[in-house]
């Protein structure tokens, strides 16, 4: 029972944008990337689990789908679990946690089920098992079909490794970059944020259009398995002439903090020159010089505070702003409460999916060109 040269990758997306992510993959070399609930799966090698981990700048997690197997009762689990080849992908010198759920199976007992994986890595293989380890293995019985997969990220993708400054209630790094592309933002117009916050939209961005790998400045878990090519990886991650783009990525807010937190965020990126934030209110904005391009913002909400009342007339005079400076430009406005957007009286599209933010659910509203 060796785990094959190709097996199923599973990209994990945020409910709602499953399609999004998809196109992303395709667009990065993934041809055979087909949505599934919860994120995308293709069929690749070690190689390509690199890769995506790498690339893909709005998966949250990618999981190796290592091996499957039937399993009816404990003691054949246990039996099962014991002769599958760990050695193959794990080192015995790097510990590891093992995750279990069950759904719809005759073995119905996570707690059961996780102490026979662990016995088994421990006798027969002689790993390490702890609970705080960083490599994961998540396994799931589901109509008595046992899954085993690798979390080979670690941390979660949407810790870039270049953003140590954040605001209240930041978007993740991946939530931005597939809204971007939900605009249908390809890299090559301006792209502006009235209320940067730390400058999560304008930075990823920026580095889309610079055509920069988004896991470049961290580590992954991947690196810890006894499939990893150290060579081979560091030419994968070693980036070949990154295109300068013109400086056309605006950031601007009210708060002078978030204007120094977006500008040290960019800085870090390596992405600094093409940026400008600047500290003004949203009536004070002014269209930059040059084509037409995106306006993407995701305004305060009032689900924190409370009351929304006095956030109606902001959305009110944003809409007003952007009406009358910004024509030709089009706007997506990411909020949870379709009053507001309303209130923008902006001429938007129908709106897609509700997308899980923050422990809400918000909604990606997008204009055509303003006219």
């Amino acid at each position: 029972m060796t785990p094959p040269p190709t097996f199923e990758i599973f990209a994990m997306a945020p409910p709602g944008l499953e399609a999004v992510l998809c196109a992303e993959a395709h667009a990065n070399g993934f041809a055979d990337a087909q949505v599934v609930p919860g994120g995308v799966t293709f069929q690749g090698g070690w190689p390509d689990v690199w890769r995506a981990n790498l690339t893909l700048r709005g998966a949250g997690r990618i999981l190796a789908r290592i091996g499957s197997f039937m399993a009816f009762h404990l003691a054949q689990l246990d039996k099962r679990a014991r002769k599958f080849p760990w050695g193959d992908v794990l080192r015995a010198d790097v510990p590891v946690k093992v995750d279990v759920t069950c759904r719809k199976s005759k073995i119905y007992h996570a707690g059961a089920a996780t102490q026979r994986f662990e016995t088994a890595l421990r006798d027969s293989h002689g790993m390490t098992v702890s609970p705080d380890a960083a490599l994961v293995i998540k396994v799931r019985i589901d109509d008595n079909c046992v899954t085993l997969s690798l979390d080979t990220s670690g941390e979660s993708l949407h810790k870039r490794g270049h953003k140590e400054a954040v605001s209240k209630a930041p978007m993740r790094e991946t939530l931005a970059a597939l809204f971007l592309r939900q605009c249908g933002y390809d890299g090559t117009t301006p792209v502006l944020d009235p209320m940067c916050g730390s400058g999560t939209f304008v930075i990823e961005a920026a580095d889309m259009a610079a055509g920069l790998h988004p896991g470049r400045s961290r580590r992954f878990a991947f690196e810890q398995l006894a499939s990893f090519d150290a060579a081979a990886w560091e030419a994968m991650r070693t980036p070949g002439a990154a295109a300068n783009p013109m400086p056309q990525f605006f950031g601007s807010d009210r708060d002078q903090g978030a204007v120094r937190m977006a500008t040290a965020n960019a800085t870090r990126a390596g992405i600094a020159a093409q940026c400008r934030f600047t500290c003004l209110p949203v009536a004070d904005l002014a269209r930059p010089d040059g084509p037409p391009g995106l306006v993407i913002v995701n305004p305060p909400y009032g689900a924190r505070i409370g009351n929304k009342k006095p956030l109606y007339g902001l959305y009110a005079n944003m809409g007003e702003v952007l009406k009358k400076r910004f024509l030709g430009w089009r706007v997506g406005v990411v909020t949870s409460e379709p009053s507001l957007a309303k209130a923008t009286g902006l001429p938007f599209k129908p709106k897609g999916p509700s997308v899980p933010h923050g422990g809400l659910k918000v909604w990606l509203f997008q204009t055509a060109p303003l006219s």
